[in-house]
């Protein structure tokens, strides 16, 4: 694409030939590959432009900066700042790939990941070859690859779905996070409905205060022309923004109202508007995940009958309360719950099932709120009869420090310290019964784990699968018998 098309009426000035040509748009200087044009953006933690000289050297076409440099010999649009431009010039390059897509976005603390699986499987029985963007994986096409992040930078969003709408695809489905929003990193992008899980306090350590982090949250709805709202969260009202909606719920009237309500241990049972439904999904906080998936095929046209069939299928949801299998008569969910809230929500919904006993194996992540080893070490001890602290992420913290921080909020006749968590998961399967339950919560679907100085290959389902596999029918273990 020729410079002049991209920077076309955009309140810039351009010091230099506007003919040349352009093959890729970079914002990090050690990717810039020859003929792409370099947008030198302020970020978090550094300034692109101080590596505008490196991206010269790297073959750049061209150049987007805060100020001109008469010593580059290329084409250099000048403008105060460069981040103002990136979304038009993304969407630009890549076509405006989201017009010709049917895009949802997905919002909140929790429930974004599962929500937006479901919504991606409904889209899929429609037959409209969605793409999907979620903190586990990128759908495109055929393709499914590990992501990367939660949601991606505003120029891999508008590669990803171009390569969408090149592969077939008539909608995609985004994870949007605060953070995603507050860097403005799904501008450009056309919604067509966004939808509101609920709203705690999370990522504090970067949004200060809740109130912040709610403002970058209620952008989504200033992007779509219709949006779907939970009910019972009492952020709702903050969230609305003029237009079109829906809600959904479980304790307040909306909607969506899910009544009759039945939590089983292999399914949820309950009625909308009359219509029975069933769901292989376990848990309060994961119904309403699916009720926001139902109001998303209401608003779409789909009748409630069509609806029930489509959701009946089992659901597997990588990391989100997804159930290892096994022939021990012990029942075991991993799930990415890392927080006291989300912990609080997974256990108390696991001890309505009734298990004999409900263990719990979990650490916290380092280089992350503190706050939240008070709250996970309350939820667990509030709900688990055994709680299993051990390491999580560490990341540049050393892990016994944070679990000791964890263990001064367990009760001590509930709390065992096993550091190493692959000997804790197997450690909580060893001590389980049949009719007990295990949770592993923190990692979900992640297969590393970070420490200071290395990352390791660590997967708490394959783990798990393993322990559970030394066992026999009767539930003691194999290797004892």
């Amino acid at each position: 694409m020729k410079l002049k098309a991209l920077v076309r009426g955009l309140p810039v000035k351009v010091v230099g030939s506007k003919d040349c040509e352009v093959f890729g748009l970079s914002l990090d200087s050690r990717k810039t590959a020859p003929k792409d044009l370099f947008i030198a953006q302020k970020g978090s933690t550094q300034d692109g432009a101080a590596f505008i000289e490196e991206a010269a050297l790297a073959g750049a076409s061209a150049l987007v900066v805060p100020f001109y440099n008469p010593f580059l010999k290329i084409p250099q649009i000048v403008t105060e700042d460069p981040a103002s431009v990136t979304s038009i010039l993304a969407a630009r390059f890549y076509g405006e790939p989201s017009k010709e897509l049917w895009v949802a976005g997905v919002t909140g603390s929790k429930g974004k990941t599962t929500t937006c699986y479901l919504i991606h499987y409904l889209l899929e029985e429609l037959r409209y070859a969605p793409g999907l963007l979620s903190t586990v994986e990128w759908v495109v096409g055929k393709r499914r690859l590990p992501s990367l992040l939660t949601t991606q930078d505003v120029i891999s969003n508008q590669k990803l779905l171009r390569e969408m709408v090149d592969a077939g695809s008539k909608a995609a489905v985004l994870e949007v996070s605060s953070h995603g929003l507050a860097q403005d990193r799904v501008e450009g992008i056309e919604f067509q409905v966004a939808l509101f899980t609920n709203l705690f306090p999370d990522h504090l350590d970067y949004h200060q205060t809740l109130h912040a982090y709610a403002t970058e949250k209620k952008k989504l709805f200033q992007l779509a022309p219709f949006a779907i709202y939970n009910a019972d969260s009492p952020w709702t009202e903050f969230m609305k923004e003029k237009g079109d909606f829906l809600t959904f719920g479980i304790d307040h009237p909306a909607d969506i109202f899910a009544e009759e309500i039945r939590f089983e241990k292999k399914e949820t049972i309950f009625r909308v508007k009359g219509e029975l439904f069933a769901s292989s999904l376990t848990g309060k906080f994961n119904l309403l995940n699916l009720l926001g998936a139902i109001a998303v095929g209401v608003h779409l046209g789909i009748d409630l009958p069509q609806l029930s069939s489509i959701f009946r299928k089992t659901f597997l949801i990588p990391g989100r309360m997804e159930r290892v299998s096994s022939q021990t008569g012990v029942e075991l969910f991993v799930d990415y719950a890392h927080t006291g809230e989300a912990l609080d929500q997974v256990l108390r919904s696991l001890k309505d099932l009734a298990p004999k006993k409900l263990i719990v194996v979990f650490g916290c992540g380092g280089g992350r709120d503190p706050m939240r080893r008070k709250e996970m070490g309350i939820a667990a001890s509030k709900w688990a009869d055994d709680v299993i602290v051990t390491t999580d992420n560490p990341r540049g913290e050393e892990p016994e420090e944070i679990c000791r921080q964890i263990l001064e909020h367990v009760s001590p006749e509930k709390a065992i310290f096993e550091i190493d968590r692959a000997k804790a998961i197997r450690l909580a399967i060893q001590m389980a019964n049949p009719g007990d339950l295990i949770l592993i919560a923190g990692k979900g679907h992640e297969k590393t784990q970070v420490f200071k100085h290395r990352t390791l290959p660590f997967d708490d389902v394959l783990i798990a699968k393993e322990e559970l596999q030394k066992r026999t029918p009767s539930g003691i273990l194999s290797s004892f018998a």
